[in-house]
């Protein structure tokens, strides 16, 4: 049945649809943090108290809002895309900590945990052949 076959060619596409959903929502999400200032970042930024990290929370915070941010536009484009990834998923890890230590339950930390799960998936597929980094980056060519 065609439906159940394998179907590699479509795998760059399907990467491509993933890579430019994921990549704008995250932009989105982390623009109005982004913009936020030293206050709000600091306050992004004292979840990492949670992990011992009790210096620099504007800091911690900056970077959570780039990561979501600027890192939302590097995956959509598939640049730089395994670090992006990365820290992404640092970002995730740490929404997800948030949130179970404020005893939010499934619904308010599902979300995080979810991408988190997806980051990390990402991260080793790659971005596939319709990405930036395919064209600056390419790599050797299989004979499969």
């Amino acid at each position: 049945m065609a439906l159940f076959e394998n179907r590699y060619r479509t795998h760059d596409l399907g990467l491509l649809i993933v890579r430019i959903g994921i990549g704008v929502l995250f932009t989105i999400h982390g623009y109005p943090k982004l913009t936020g200032g030293p206050a709000a970042w600091a306050e992004i930024g004292g979840v990492m108290k949670l992990v011992g990290l009790n210096f620099a929370p504007a800091f911690w915070g900056f970077l959570a809002a780039a990561a979501e941010a600027v890192g939302g536009q590097l995956l959509a484009l598939g640049l730089f895309f395994r670090l992006a990834c990365a820290l992404l998923l640092g970002t995730m890890i740490m929404a997800t900590i948030m949130h179970l230590n404020a005893g939010d339950g499934f619904n308010g930390y599902s979300h995080a945990l979810e991408s988190a799960f997806l980051f990390l998936g990402l991260a080793f597929t790659g971005p596939g052949k319709l990405s930036i980094d395919q064209l600056l980056f390419p790599g050797p060519r299989r004979l499969y």
